[in-house]
């Protein structure tokens, strides 16, 4: 079967604006132009757009759909089988932070019991869930699959006042980054507080250090832009390259 743009658009919810937006990126061309002018989608198309959206609802970026999706050796079946995964950990994510509210209501109402723990036992299995799907498959090819399980548990286990003091290590970091970036800022003075506060951020959640691990987690954020979105999304852009080059540089 085929459509008009408006027809697919309907179909889809996704709206003729940004089905043209597709086209121009690339990401979704229509099967054919009739003799009107119009774009014209089929099944293949159908097909792709729906991917599109599955990926997107991984708040994945469409420069990055767009590579995945255009690899000679990609099968929708196999992609499926990602994306199920993937939503399994999304609804149970979204379930463990149900049951949180729920057992908060109770303690608030002074019906049962809740320790600090359990308050914030949801809130890190959804970090640790958010990691995997972004970060997962590098660290492993990075790390190793043990590595990540101890890692992944380690953080899962920190206590109320480590979690706290984890996010305010990462807060301090980025507000130094986004400082080092100004004109009139002295990187050279910084560097050394730079790579200390991101070794006590990889501290709570890193099973062991080294100095080889550091220096390849610097290398990775410079060349993988996911990676390299991380930081300068927070601090601004070229903050990721700053630290990874601080990082190489002290060791």
């Amino acid at each position: 079967m085929e459509y008009t743009i408006k027809a697919i658009a309907q179909l889809s919810g996704v709206s003729a604006r940004t089905l043209r937006y597709y086209d121009e990126l690339k990401l979704l061309k229509p099967k054919r132009i009739n003799s009107s002018g119009y774009r014209i989608y089929g099944e293949a198309e159908v097909d792709r757009l729906q991917q599109i959206l599955f990926y997107r609802s991984l708040d994945m970026k469409l420069e990055e759909i767009k590579k995945i999706l255009d690899q000679p050796n990609f099968q929708i079946t196999t992609a499926l089988e990602g994306h199920y995964r993937q939503l399994l950990k999304k609804r149970a994510s979204i379930d463990s932070l149900i049951s949180t509210v729920e057992k908060t209501l109770r303690y608030q109402k002074g019906e049962s019991p809740m320790t600090d723990s359990e308050k914030f036992e949801a809130f890190k299995a959804q970090k640790v869930q958010e990691n995997e799907a972004t970060y997962g498959q590098e660290l492993r090819e990075q790390y190793g699959e043990e590595i990540m399980k101890q890692s992944n548990k380690k953080f899962s286990n920190l206590t109320e006042e480590q979690y706290q003091k984890m996010n305010e290590t990462e807060k301090n970091l980025i507000s130094l980054l986004r400082s080092s970036l100004s004109a009139d800022a002295d990187v050279s003075e910084v560097k050394t507080k730079l790579v200390n506060l991101h070794k006590e951020w990889l501290f709570y959640t890193w099973p062991s250090y080294s100095v080889d691990a550091h220096k390849g987690l610097a290398e990775m954020y410079l060349v993988d832009e996911r990676f390299t979105s991380y930081y300068d999304e927070k601090a601004g852009k070229g903050a990721t390259k700053l630290l990874a080059e601080a990082i190489k540089e002290s060791h």
